[in-house]
C-alpha cells in the first residue's frame, strides 16, 4: 500500500466513536484541539508560577499570599475550562448539540433493567458525586460538633472521637441513601447486593467485614483514638486516621502503615495514652566502684529534674539498682508529660548524664577481664 494513501487514511478520513461518525478526522483533532490545549496548559502553569513568584517579592504576608494564590488558580481553572469548552465548540462545529444528545441517547442505554432500578452510564457517573457528597458532609458534621458542639458540652477526647464517628457515618449513609434514590436507584435493590454480600463471606470476605465490625467496635468501646501512642503488632506510632476498615499510624520514621482493625480488637494493644499521656522513661548507667554513691545520686537526680520534657507534677527516681562485675549500675526514673517526646527526652538524660559525668569526674567503666596465667611448671 503507498504510503501517502495510508496516511491519507490514518489523517484525513472522518473519526468514527461506534456507529457514530464525528465531524472531523485526526489531523484536525491534533490541529484545533491537541495543540491549542497544550498551549493553554502552558500558559496556565506558567501564571500560576508567575503569581507565586510576583507574590514571593512583596512584602504581604504568607496567609494573604496563600489566599490570593488560591484566588488566582480558581479563576485560571474557569477560564481554561471555558476555553477547552469553546475549543470543542469548535470541533463540532454547529452540530454539537445534535452531537451531544446522541451522546446522551447512547450513555442513557440501560446497563440494568431490573424492577423499578433502570441503571445506565449517567446513574453510575452520578454515583461518583454522590459519594463525594457524602464524605464530605460526614466530615463536615464532624468538624462542627467538635469546633462548636463539644467545647460547651464538655466531653473527654474519648467520648468525642465516638460521638463524632458515629454522627459522621450516619450522616454519610442517610446522605449517600438519600442521593442514591434521588439519581433513580431503588433502595429495595440493596436487599440483593446484601444477599450477594452473604453469598461473598464465604469466598474470601470474612476479613472485610470483620475488620469493618472491629472500627464499629473500636469507635464504641474506644480502646484507642485518634492522636495516641500505640504499640501494636510490633508497630509504635501515633494514630493518624481510625476508619471502618482499617486504622493509619505514623511510624516514628513517619511512615504511614495501615493497619487491619480486626488487629486492634483481637491482639493486645499498648496504649502509651489511654488514660493518661504521660509516662515514665528509665535511663540506666554505671559508674566505677570508686566513685560517690552519693554524688552519683544527686548528679542523676539534679538531670532527671532539669529534663524539659519532665511532668512538672510527678517525682523523680534514682536508685541503685545492683553491683555488677565491673560496675556499680543505677536507674533513673523520670515522668514526662507526653509518650510522644519519650525518645527525646530519654536522649536528653543520655547526653546530660555524659557531660555531668564528665565534669564532676565520675567515671563509666567498661567491661574487662583479669586473665592469671600460672604455668604448669611452676614459674
Amino acid at each position: 500500500m503507498d504510503i501517502e494513501v495510508l496516511l491519507d487514511r490514518i489523517f484525513l478520513q472522518p473519526l468514527t466513536l461506534g456507529v457514530l461518525e464525528l465531524p472531523f478526522n485526526l489531523l484536525e483533532l491534533i490541529l484545533q484541539f491537541f495543540v491549542p490545549l497544550l498551549i493553554l496548559t502552558g500558559f496556565y502553569r506558567l501564571l500560576s508560577v508567575a503569581t507565586k513568584r510576583l507574590l514571593k517579592r512583596t512584602s504581604i504576608s504568607l496567609i494573604i499570599q496563600q489566599r490570593i494564590v488560591r484566588w488566582v488558580k480558581v479563576a485560571l481553572r474557569l477560564v481554561y475550562i471555558v476555553l477547552v469548552a469553546l475549543l470543542v465548540g469548535r470541533l463540532f462545529g454547529a452540530k454539537i448539540f445534535e452531537y451531544l444528545q446522541r451522546f446522551y441517547e447512547i450513555l442513557n442505554q440501560p446497563l440494568i433493567n431490573s424492577g423499578n432500578t433502570r441503571v445506565t452510564f449517567i446513574t453510575v457517573l452520578l454515583t461518583i458525586p454522590v459519594f463525594y457528597l457524602a464524605s464530605w458532609a460526614g466530615r463536615a458534621t464532624r468538624g462542627v460538633m467538635r469546633n462548636s458542639l463539644f467545647s460547651k458540652i464538655g466531653l473527654d477526647e474519648a467520648q468525642q472521637f465516638s460521638i463524632a464517628s458515629l454522627t459522621r457515618y450516619t450522616v454519610m449513609v442517610l446522605v449517600l441513601l438519600i442521593g442514591l434514590s434521588i439519581i433513580g436507584i431503588d433502595l429495595s435493590a440493596l436487599t440483593v447486593i446484601f444477599g450477594v454480600l452473604g453469598i461473598g463471606l464465604g469466598f474470601g470476605l470474612q476479613s472485610v467485614v470483620s475488620n469493618f465490625f472491629s472500627g464499629l467496635i473500636i469507635i464504641i468501646t474506644r480502646p484507642v483514638k485518634e492522636g495516641d501512642r500505640i504499640l501494636v503488632h510490633g508497630i509504635e506510632g501515633t494514630i493518624l486516621q481510625i476508619r471502618m476498615l482499617a486504622t493509619v499510624i505514623n511510624t516514628l520514621t513517619n511512615e504511614s502503615i495501615v493497619v487491619p482493625n480486626s488487629k486492634l480488637v483481637q491482639e493486645s494493644v499498648h496504649n502509651f495514652s489511654f488514660y493518661d499521656p504521660s509516662i515514665i522513661i528509665k535511663n540506666e548507667i554505671g559508674v566505677s566502684y570508686s566513685s560517690d554513691v552519693d554524688q552519683v545520686l544527686n548528679v542523676l537526680q539534679d538531670i532527671a529534674e532539669r529534663n524539659p520534657y519532665r511532668h512538672d507534677g510527678k517525682k523523680c527516681w534514682v536508685f541503685l539498682k545492683e553491683f555488677g562485675d565491673s560496675s556499680v549500675n543505677f536507674t533513673v526514673y523520670t515522668w514526662i508529660q507526653s509518650a510522644n517526646d519519650k525518645f527525646t527526652a530519654h536522649h536528653w538524660n543520655n547526653v546530660e548524664i555524659w557531660r555531668m559525668f564528665k565534669k564532676h569526674n565520675i567515671q563509666i567503666p567498661f567491661p574487662q577481664l583479669d586473665l592469671h596465667y600460672r604455668s604448669k611448671f611452676g614459674d
